[in-house]
């Protein structure tokens, strides 16, 4: 009897290069799901992220979280949640937690925290902001964790609304020189695909990656920082339809492999 061995899984990003602009855990974690679709991730950090000038506030922020004096937390990106996990700041069972996209939610669960709210259907901070509007009618305690440089979205809408609200810098981004070799592998096309998941991100791209062929796929995560990457000068490619870094990774892989300008050179 003759065996046939099963065909092996389909790899739709076989022969893509793709730059992860983040490194650490989170660079290593998109780094493993590239691979496992086929692709050659090249991790290139572009930003990091700096603690907050007014520590102070922050730990008496945190230290009133512990204590219960919030009815909501929200965060808004994998960086807060960093803070929270360095800081082992404790949420009580009585404070409700709310997070901005499937990553944070990810982040938090993954760092022991649970989640009680992710927006439904604008999975943005405009949108987390409209339903916490509509899901409190009554006034409440919130405690908005957020980058130096964030616009105050969710605090002013909640504040309009009637809310309490405490909006605190928790971190500072900063970005992060790569190496010239990087540089070049996007200046050439090698580079096949960037992923862009936050405006700090775009902004760096832009500034460090001034000449990026049209052929370069620049796929961000959601339709919120595709906005932020046009204002920054990025031609966006594709948007992922579920914010999440999967969603991201299957928005690239939808599209066919392009080449670099010197590929088929002689």
């Amino acid at each position: 009897m003759i065996h046939f061995l099963p065909r092996p899984a389909a790899k739709p990003l076989k022969g893509w290069r793709v730059l992860v602009p983040r490194g650490g855990l989170w660079g290593d974690s998109v780094a493993a799901n590239l691979r496992a679709q086929g692709a050659i991730p090249v991790i290139a950090p572009l930003i990091n992220f700096a603690p907050a000038d007014d520590l102070q506030t922050l730990e008496k922020a945190l230290a009133d979280l512990a204590a219960g004096a919030f009815d909501w937390i929200t965060l808004a990106s994998v960086a807060t949640v960093d803070v929270l996990t360095a800081y082992r700041a404790q949420i009580p069972a009585s404070t409700r937690v709310a997070a901005v996209g499937e990553t944070t939610a990810d982040a938090l669960t993954a760092a022991g925290y649970r989640v009680d709210l992710v927006p439904d259907v604008d999975n943005s901070a405009a949108g987390m902001a409209e339903q916490l509007v509509a899901l409190e009618p009554e006034p409440r305690r919130f405690l908005i964790l957020r980058n130096e440089l964030a616009r105050p979205l969710i605090s002013g809408r909640l504040a309009e609304a009637g809310h309490e609200v405490r909006s605190v810098v928790a971190y500072r981004t900063v970005g992060v020189p790569v190496a010239e070799r990087i540089v070049a592998d996007v200046r050439s096309g090698r580079i096949n695909a960037i992923l862009v998941t936050s405006g700090s991100v775009a902004r760096q791209v832009s500034a460090q990656f001034p000449e990026i062929p049209e052929s370069t796929v620049i796929a961000a995560i959601g339709p919120g920082i595709a906005k932020n990457a046009r204002k920054a000068g990025l031609e966006i490619s594709v948007v992922a339809d579920e914010q999440s870094l999967e969603g991201l990774i299957e928005a690239v892989a939808s599209l066919s492999l392009p080449h670099a300008t010197d590929e088929f050179a002689l």
